[in-house]
């Protein structure tokens, strides 16, 4: 009941603090347009159904995590309450885009944008069913307001082991289309796990690289002026080889490179913090033109209210579970957005 009780005081903090900071920003407005593209990993947005054909047994009303209608509703609940306000301090406003990483199907996502805190925005999302064995899928929210779509499409990756054995994964996923009239290509992922090890698996994220830069290359034989967002959970940090080897096939700028410290990252592994929630953005977002969509800033979106805040992982983000034990959270990723100009 007291963990209750302080996340709702947290929550409150949070929202008088974005109320204060609305009245300053509506003080000193200016004609510069602003909008926000997030990226949230939601750690197993399943729904309470058996999937015969994935593998969603741990996530069922008579499994051992116990996946109940009730802990459903209360996942929906709070990731339509954080995903309102992601980037909201910057632009009055939810994200014109979202993308996710862990989503069962086109269910779940019904669920999401039909909830109390986004249903009054007209969201609509792309989603595709991927190979991946346990079920989950990237997708992408957007505000139909202010972006439409006009083209999308997905990217398999062919991973196969040393026994020669197919692992089957997340699809890429690709949505063309316009923000506030000003074309935008935005390159979905979530890239193969560490499970089995950050280095034996490194070669699987090496070829996802691979086949977005083959995505990139697509994009520009088409419009060598092509604007493109690369977003995702990577499973990699920016340091790392798989994201040096894509920001520098493409000449890429990587606004996250900076952001990851000792006390800060996007999601905790044996009580390290790691930074595997980027943006990848083509250069051209910092050219000095009118009428363009120009990049603003970045960051991580890890308010007092996502994070856990008593115990030994307190300042860790507010997971749904950890191993089997149910803790009501949010996710096990903090979300992280950028923002984008227009004058």
């Amino acid at each position: 009941m007291q963990s209750y009780v302080n996340e709702i005081r947290l929550i409150s903090l949070f929202l008088k603090t974005i109320n204060t900071t609305d009245l300053i920003l509506n003080t000193f407005k200016s004609k510069l347009k602003k909008y926000t593209v997030a990226f949230y990993n939601i750690e197993n947005l399943f729904d309470i159904y058996n999937d015969k054909v994935t593998r969603d047994n741990d996530l069922l009303p008579n499994a051992t995590r116990r996946w109940t209608v009730k802990r459903y509703q209360n996942k929906i609940r709070k990731l339509s309450f954080a995903i309102s306000n992601i980037g909201k301090e910057e632009t009055d406003m939810p994200p014109a885009i979202i993308g996710l990483a862990e989503v069962e199907n086109e269910a779940v996502l019904n669920d999401l944008v039909s909830f109390t805190h986004l249903e009054d925005y007209n969201y609509k999302f792309i989603h595709y069913d991927s190979p991946d064995e346990r079920g989950i899928d990237v997708a992408l929210l957007y505000n139909e307001d202010v972006f439409k779509v006009a083209y999308s499409k997905t990217y398999a990756l062919t991973l196969i082991d040393a026994m020669g054995v197919q692992d089957f994964t997340r699809d890429i996923l690709l949505v063309s289309g316009l923000l506030d009239g000003l074309e935008l290509h935005l390159i979905v992922n979530h890239w193969p796990s560490r499970r089995l090890g950050g280095e034996s698996s490194e070669y699987k994220r090496i070829i996802a690289a691979s086949k977005v830069e083959e995505i990139i290359t697509e994009l520009k034989e088409k419009d060598p002026n092509a604007k493109v967002v690369v977003m995702g959970d990577f499973n990699d940090d920016p340091s790392s080889k798989s994201i040096n080897q894509l920001v520098g096939s493409h000449n890429l700028y990587n606004p996250m490179d900076t952001l990851l410290d000792l006390d800060r990252g996007t999601t905790v592994h044996n009580e390290a913090w790691n930074l595997f929630d980027q943006f990848l953005i083509t250069p051209n977002f910092f050219e000095r033109k009118k009428n363009a969509l120009r990049f603003y800033k970045a960051n991580i979106f890890d308010p007092e209210f996502l994070k856990q805040h008593e115990g030994r992982y307190e300042g860790n983000p507010f997971r749904t579970y950890v191993g089997k034990k149910y803790l009501g959270g949010y996710s096990d990723h903090f979300p992280i957005y950028m923002t984008l100009s227009k004058k």
